[in-house]
């Protein structure tokens, strides 16, 4: 299989980032993240991106970086928690061994606080997340491998879950 070891998909807070770097260090393999790479190449956040240029501006330049990361990258890859509405990306990851970190939305509040700093959460966020998850939930589940729960647990339990789940090994 070419391209990452695993791909974690998900919604915004769930924990990819933090999940990633510990599967990352476990399996002796690098992390990456897409958001990363656009705040990187795009010299600004996400959220100005979004506020400066709109959604589908936003969409098309984080369909680049991901395409980019799954054919450059072979160690953990977090994707952004839209990155999955994309067709082309969907396909390109069926194939990979792809983990979609779960939770409900009373774990979201007390993750993020559902905060203004995500910008598809900006207003009514409890409603918009629930949403969102409505829109998306089937199409993580359709390219996911394995769904972890990640509700009630900590970054550690869930990277722990997920290694298991994948049928990992640490390095």
């Amino acid at each position: 299989m070419s391209g990452p070891l695993v791909v974690l998909v998900g919604p915004m807070g769930v924990g990819k980032s933090t999940v990633g770097q510990l599967l990352a260090e476990r399996l002796g393999v690098s992390y990456r993240d897409t958001d990363d790479d656009i705040v990187a190449e795009q010299g600004r956040t996400i959220a100005d991106i979004f506020v400066d240029e709109g959604e589908p501006a936003f969409r098309t330049i984080e369909k680049a970086a991901v395409h980019r990361a799954l054919a450059q990258h072979d160690g953990i890859l977090a994707l952004g928690g839209g990155a999955i509405l994309d067709a082309d990306t969907r396909a390109l990851l069926a194939g990979q061994r792809v983990a979609y970190l779960s939770m409900d939305v009373e774990e979201a509040v007390k993750r993020t606080g559902l905060n203004a700093a995500r910008p598809l959460l900006a207003v009514n966020p409890r409603k918009q997340w629930r949403e969102l998850m409505e829109a998306r939930r089937y199409l993580y589940e359709e390219v996911a491998t394995v769904v972890v729960a990640t509700d009630g647990r900590t970054p550690e339990e869930v990277t722990e879950v997920a290694l298991d789940a994948l049928e990992l090994k640490e390095a």
